[in-house]
């Protein structure tokens, strides 16, 4: 996020709340990973506010960050939208995940045998994780979570899938080395749309996977 430990804290706070209304709403349980979403990335934002605090630097904070960022979101995302899905939409969604999985493993390696640093520059935090510099990571990463929104076959999260794809290319655009953070924090504000989300027929249970 941009700016201050406080928007920071303000933010994920805010975004945390959200995602504990969403999690009481749910009426099947295979929608709680999706609905969850909100709660993950308001606790990561959260946990950039401490980062914010202690000037950045490396240290259990900003592990807990990038581990969220980078091999647990492309996990997350496409297998919750996975679960939650109409059996139509199923198969087409095999594509996001797997590009997930083939994200998260090296992503995984990266932050188990490299340092991650985090550094305060002007009003955003930027972050050394050491990781390769591949264009395949970028595409199997947005292809996890962007793709797997967009595939969904429901209306409301194909709308935040193309709200988050937005936020990415305006993220990369203004802040290029700082985009993973922004664009986390713009992801954040985007999933209020899972808050105003339909809520599905418990009924519906007896044809999840």
């Amino acid at each position: 996020m941009c700016w201050s430990a406080t928007a920071d804290l303000v933010a994920g706070t805010g975004i945390a709340a959200i995602g504990v209304a969403c999690v009481a709403r749910v009426r099947r349980v295979r929608d709680l990973p999706l609905a969850a979403l909100p709660l993950l990335l308001g606790a990561h934002q959260i946990i950039e506010s401490v980062i914010w605090r202690s000037g950045g630097g490396t240290g259990p904070a900003t592990l807990a960050w990038a581990v969220i960022a980078l091999p647990l979101l492309p996990l997350w995302v496409p297998l919750g939208v996975l679960w939650a899905a109409p059996p139509g939409a199923r198969r087409r969604l095999l594509v996001p995940v797997a590009a997930g999985i083939a994200t998260a493993v090296p992503l995984g390696y990266c932050l188990a045998t490299r340092p991650v640093t985090a550094e305060i520059r002007g009003h955003t935090l930027g972050y050394a994780l050491g990781l390769p510099r591949s264009g395949l990571l970028v595409a199997g990463y947005l292809l996890a979570t962007v793709g797997a929104l967009l595939l969904s076959g429901d209306r409301s999260l194909g709308r935040l899938g193309v709200l988050v794809a937005v936020g990415a290319a305006l993220c990369a655009a203004l802040w290029r080395l700082e985009s993973v953070s922004t664009w986390c924090a713009f992801a954040a504000v985007c999933s209020l749309i899972l808050l105003c989300r339909p809520r599905p027929d418990p009924a519906s249970d007896r044809t999840a996977v």
